[in-house]
């Protein structure tokens, strides 16, 4: 029975390099989560991480790259705000949407005329896009619209039965996906939060910058990837909770406030800081998915005092509200 192989040493990049060349796929580590990688400009490719991923095809994916020269083989046009973003926040978790090449199959981007692109910062995954000398799309390595992965290990769990290499680039730092903004709209605005806020970007481009609003057309080609409903959900449900006071024995809790379970089931310490939490939530839920518990109780993070760590905290909120939300048909990662 096929399974996943687990690369590691030296000879990772290039046995990466030789399945992406081949029309293969890759999982490789970035440091947000880890990414399913494929020839960007491969329609076959392509189709192969919508099937093994089971992902809607209306559900556009990130076109990674080495930096903006390569971004600009992917975009039509290359704006002085993109370079500004690129050189303020490029290697790093900032998605940036702009219209798309002819070089970038329409299944990129859902058939849209935008495309997301960004630099990853981590070395395993620059070095595999430098040496396979092309974009790469890389979706979060797991089934569509389960937890994301954030070590080697969840990814193999994610896909046990399928022949995908999977290089080892060890946790991922940040651990939640990258903001994504468009940079068609006027002023620029935030499709999906991250680490990177809006303050932050605003400061760099000396302007205003819009948020998405929750609710739009529902018919309508969604410019990024996590806008189609629940997302980043563990098998076991989850639920936000301000206290673990009142959890049962058989709730697993995810708490910053207390190592203590109210009820004696088991316990998994988040860092109380934005940075920490976000680095540390989607392992810690891996891990408590596991316990067989009846459900996850998460404690919602506390309030920080500046404004860049109020744009992570945000980013969080909108994640634990995907992962406890109901799941649809139309959800997928």
């Amino acid at each position: 029975m096929p399974e996943p192989r687990l690369l590691t040493g030296p000879e990772a990049i290039a046995e990466g390099v030789r399945s992406l060349r081949t029309g293969h796929l890759v999982a490789f580590p970035t440091e947000t989560v880890y990414g399913l990688g494929a020839d960007a400009r491969s329609p076959d490719a392509v189709a192969a991480v919508f099937r093994l991923k089971g992902r809607p095809s209306n559900n556009p994916l990130i076109v990674h790259v080495s930096g903006a020269e390569m971004a600009r083989t992917v975009t039509a046009s290359w704006p002085t705000i993109a370079q500004k973003l690129a050189d303020a926040f490029w290697p790093g978790p900032l998605t940036l949407v702009l219209p798309k090449s002819d070089a970038i199959p329409p299944s990129v981007t859902a058939s849209g005329r935008t495309v997301a692109v960004r630099c990853p910062d981590h070395p395993v995954a620059l070095a595999l896009i430098e040496a396979f000398g092309g974009p790469i799309v890389g979706p979060s390595a797991n089934p569509s619209g389960m937890l994301s992965p954030t070590t080697a290990e969840h990814v193999i769990a994610g896909f046990p039965h399928d022949d995908l290499p999977v290089i080892d680039g060890g946790a991922c730092r940040a651990g939640i996906e990258s903001t994504v903004i468009d940079l068609t709209a006027t002023p620029p605005r935030i499709l999906r939060p991250g680490i990177i806020g809006a303050s932050a970007i605003a400061r760099v481009l000396g302007g205003p910058v819009d948020r998405l609003q929750p609710h739009g057309d529902p018919g309508s080609i969604p410019a990024a990837p996590g806008l189609l409903g629940p997302h980043y959900q563990p098998s076991t449900p989850v639920r936000i909770v301000e206290s673990p006071e009142g959890a049962l024995p058989t709730d697993a809790l995810v708490v910053w406030s207390t190592d203590h379970h109210p009820a004696g089931g088991p316990v998994f310490r988040i860092p109380p800081n934005p940075e920490g939490y976000a680095a540390a939530l989607y392992a810690l839920l891996h891990t408590a998915d596991r316990t067989g518990s009846a459900r996850i109780l998460v404690e919602i993070p506390p309030q920080p005092v500046d404004t860049d760590g109020q744009a992570v905290r945000d980013a969080i909120l909108e994640r634990l509200a995907r992962a406890a939300a109901a799941p649809t048909a139309q959800s997928g990662q």
